[in-house]
Order: C-alpha cells, then sequence, then structure tokens
C-alpha cells in the first residue's frame, strides 16, 4: 500500500489521557529516575498498531535514539530536535536525537550517543544513562530502541546543519501530564490510523529557554508520531 500523504496537525482530536493517573511528582526527579530504572517493573507498554502501508516483508532497520532528559534548577526538560525539511526519514518532524546502528556500534546506547554528538553536538561525557525502554516499530521501518539519559550542565549544542533544523526543551512534567497526550486519527480510503501527538507552545519553549522574544506565540512543537508514542510509553513505565 502507498504511504498516504496528511497533515497530522490539521486532523481531529479522538481523545485524550485526562482520565489516566499522573506521574508522581519525585519520579519525574533525577534520582526519583534512577530508582524507577534500578527496579524490575511489571508494565505494558502502548499498544500502537502498524500503519498498514509499512512493508512487512522487509526486516526493519535498526536504530536508537537518546531521550535526553537536561537537569535544570527548574526541573528536567527534555531536549528535543526539529528534523530538516529535506531528510528523507520524518522530515520536519519533531525527534530525539538518533539514527540507524552502525556496524561500529557496540549497542543502542552507543548509536544513541554517537547520533547525539553527530546532530546537537552534545558530548557523551556529559550523559548519565539510566536505562532503555522497549524497542519501538514505526510505520517507516525502524526498529527504534529509546535510550534515556539525563544531560548534566554545562553542555552545549550546535545544530548539524544538514539534518537539525531546531533544537529545543521541553519540560519533563508537560510531557509526562497524560492530559497532554492527544489521539488523533487520520480516516482514509481504506482505513484509519491513529497517533499520539502532544502540541507544546513555542512561546513556552521560548520561556523556558530564557529567550524573551515569546518566539512565534500561537505557534506549537508539533510533537507527534514515533516520538509521542516513544514518551508515552515513558509515562506508562513511570506510572506503573
Amino acid at each position: 500500500m502507498t504511504r498516504p500523504v496528511f497533515e497530522p496537525e490539521t486532523l481531529p482530536v479522538e481523545a485524550t489521557g485526562a482520565d489516566l493517573p499522573p506521574v508522581a511528582a519525585d519520579r519525574l526527579t533525577p534520582d526519583g529516575l534512577r530508582a524507577r530504572f534500578e527496579q524490575r517493573l511489571h508494565w505494558t507498554p502502548e499498544m500502537v498498531v502498524d500503519a498498514p502501508w509499512r512493508d512487512t516483508h522487509a526486516d526493519p532497520r535498526v536504530a536508537a535514539v537518546l531521550v535526553p532528559l537536561v537537569v535544570r534548577e527548574h526541573g528536567l526538560t527534555v531536549l528535543l530536535t526539529q528534523r530538516a525539511d529535506h531528510l528523507n526519514d520524518h522530515a520536519g518532524q519533531v525527534s530525539f536525537p538518533g539514527g540507524r546502528h552502525e556496524p561500529f556500534d557496540a549497542d543502542a546506547t552507543a548509536t544513541a550517543l554517537r547520533e547525539a554528538e553527530e546532530e546537537v553536538g552534545l558530548d557523551p561525557s556529559r550523559v548519565e544513562i539510566l536505562g532503555a525502554l522497549p524497542d519501538y516499530l514505526t510505520g517507516t521501518g525502524f526498529r527504534v530502541t529509546p535510550v534515556i539519559g539525563l544531560v548534566h550542565p554545562p553542555f552545549t549544542v550546535k545544530a548539524d546543519a544538514l539534518e537539525v533544523a531546531e533544537v529545543f526543551e521541553v519540560p519533563l512534567a508537560f510531557l509526562m501530564n497524560p492530559a497532554r497526550h492527544e489521539v488523533r486519527v487520520f480516516r482514509y480510503e481504506g482505513g484509519e490510523r491513529r497517533f499520539f501527538a502532544m502540541p507544546y507552545p513555542r512561546a513556552a519553549s521560548a520561556e523556558a529557554e530564557g529567550d524573551e522574544s515569546g518566539s512565534e506565540v500561537g505557534s506549537h512543537h508539533f510533537i507527534w508520531g514515533a516520538t509521542a508514542a516513544m514518551l508515552r510509553n515513558f509515562y506508562r513505565f513511570l506510572a506503573a
């Protein structure tokens, strides 16, 4: 099946997670996260139906992303990127730093740290790896391991202009609030697809990063698809 083209931001919101329990505040701290990853938890990853246009006969390409949790005085934030518009995969979308596994990568953590350094200039020595979430299979044929790490300031970022259009941060508490988790639906001839979305105001992002210009007030960083689904799984893990 040919992959249909659609504008995710224009699609209707079918539901939110407002009826789900919040994550305890002490779990959204460095010590709380360390303790959480040290436990052997019984939890169920979110059930996400594969996009019907994915080639199920082809072996998925192995990849990893770093979920960088920046240790700020006002609380943890998640460092995200806006991908460049010309890329073949997930062009223009909000993503974690990451990419395909290379033969010389020892494991998923090595892939995630290498890609984060290449894409945004993040020094691996500033990252404290906590663990990983279950692999996520994308509709574009990638099997992605989300590697969770605390990023300790001071550090600098420098976006690779060939891959990254923007680097920004979103409070972890915002993304772990299930009321912010939208379920949107795309209906097309022959079926429908549901996906998660977590729009975050650009003005709030600018304020969180100390930019008083209020960049593009009224617009959003539209976090959706695989990135939002992995964040939803992170919520399930922390809320278990």
